[in-house]
């Protein structure tokens, strides 16, 4: 085995706006911590794979093609090889375009390009003999926020109007299972980690700092241990996971930078753990699948899109509207300029086996019941399912958060995918692992 690794920071300038669907003046007026991009590079003699993590909310699955084709052309090797993940924070630049008034920054867009460029040069540059170790285990990061009321709605999160008498249960369920894969050099130190867990990390959502939130404490945490190296996060199915619990009225008070604490320290202490733990091997089989999956978009109303363009258009004049009336407005209407003319979208998938290790990705915001689906169809014993992965899909909801509605389980851009997506995507990759596994004929 052949490995190489790199990082970079990809911090934006101060002054310029943060991503965040329902806030539309929100910039940047510190660094809180440092945003990077890591890099593991892979190979065999037969198959290669390159692993990007960004601490990035997603990146539109049109310019993950672009930066790809850029990246591959600078480190001589094949598009299809690339693997291109982002954290989920939600303390960066803008990249996509979830809200009216703020278009994805081009400027910075140029700049991550450049620098992916050169990081991905440097880690196949820096390729050399390794052995490589993982290990499973586990780490909270993140609790189920769908809740159901005995009316039969369901939320995102309790509602202020809903008593606790009203509460009926969570939705669905959290996976606390995570990963971790580390690079060792021929002294036996680590050169590298790799490590996944399913959690949200908006600790400063509406906050004006950048911040790789939870996964940055656990990057410093690793790297106090081993040095400066690189440490790629990958992020689980998420979509329907939060940092707060939401099974009964919080009792204590938990203030941000504790929360944020608590999943990182959480997160390092597990990788440090199964690093500790960990046997490396010099002879691993690697072996990499990569398909493209055509799905349907499912459509917003006539009626959601009159009404959010009327809201839109208040917007122009002058008037300032925020949060759920400025998501619920732009979300339907930008799903229709995308997408009305063609609803299908095309999502990137891979499977990668590291040893009996199986590595799945989906670029989707799914609902975390699918991943639990995907590792129990897997013929392997240990799996990670990576969400935001290689573009951006948005939320897929299961068939009770469709019917529940709401934020995530309404029609709109980040959320165009109906429960039926979910379980194409789960057969795709069900698919993908088994031909993996299946013996040489």
């Amino acid at each position: 085995m052949q490995a190489g690794t790199a990082s970079t920071i990809i911090n934006n300038d101060l002054g310029t706006l943060i991503q965040g669907a329902g806030l539309p003046d929100q910039r940047v007026e510190a660094i809180r911590d440092d945003l990077e991009a890591n890099a593991l590079y892979l190979a065999d003699g037969s198959a290669q794979v390159l692993f990007v993590s960004c601490d990035l909310g997603a990146l539109e699955t049109g310019r993950v093609r672009r930066y790809k084709e850029g990246m591959a052309a600078a480190a001589g090797i094949p598009v299809e090889s690339i693997v291109i993940g982002c954290s989920h924070t939600h303390s960066g630049p803008v990249v996509l375009h979830t809200n009216y008034q703020k278009p994805v920054d081009e400027d910075y867009s140029q700049r991550l390009h450049n620098w992916l460029c050169a990081l991905a040069r440097e880690a196949v540059d820096t390729s050399a003999p390794a052995d490589i170790g993982w290990g499973v285990g586990n780490a909270r990061l993140g609790y189920n926020r769908r809740v159901c009321y005995k009316d039969g709605s369901h939320s995102m999160y309790r509602q202020s109007e809903h008593p606790d008498e009203d509460f009926t249960g969570l939705e669905g369920p959290d996976d606390t299972q995570c990963l971790a894969l580390a690079v060792f050099d021929e002294a036996n130190r680590v050169r590298a980690v790799l490590h996944h867990g399913t959690g949200h990390p908006d600790t400063f959502y509406s906050q004006r700092v950048l911040s790789a939130d939870f996964p940055g404490v656990a990057r410093r945490l690793v790297r106090e241990a081993h040095g400066e190296i690189p440490v790629l996060f990958f992020n689980g199915c998420q979509g329907d996971i939060a940092m707060s619990q939401q099974a009964h009225s919080q009792a204590t008070a938990t203030g941000k930078e504790a929360k944020m604490v608590q999943f990182g320290s959480a997160l390092a202490g597990e990788t440090l753990r199964l690093i500790h733990e960990m046997q490396p091997i010099d002879d691993v089989a690697l072996r990499h699948l990569q398909r493209t999956l055509e799905v349907p978009v499912r459509m917003p109303t006539d009626e959601a899109v009159e009404k959010g363009r009327a809201v839109l258009a208040r917007i122009d004049a002058g008037e300032t509207i925020t949060g759920m009336d400025a998501i619920f407005a732009w979300g339907p209407v930008s799903l229709v300029e995308q997408f009305g003319e063609n609803p299908v979208d095309r999502l990137s998938l891979h499977v990668v086996r590291v040893g009996d290790l199986a590595i799945a990705t989906q670029p989707c915001e799914m609902f975390c019941q699918y991943q639990l689906d995907t590792k129990r169809r897997s013929p392997t014993g240990s799996n990670a399912v990576f969400g935001v992965t290689d573009g951006f899909g948005g939320y897929v909801p299961t068939l009770a958060g469709s019917l529940g509605g709401g934020y995530s389980g309404a029609p709109f851009a980040w959320a165009r995918f109906d429960p039926a997506v979910g379980c194409q995507i789960i057969d795709a990759l069900a698919a993908m692992l088994h031909e993996m596994w299946r013996p040489a004929q």
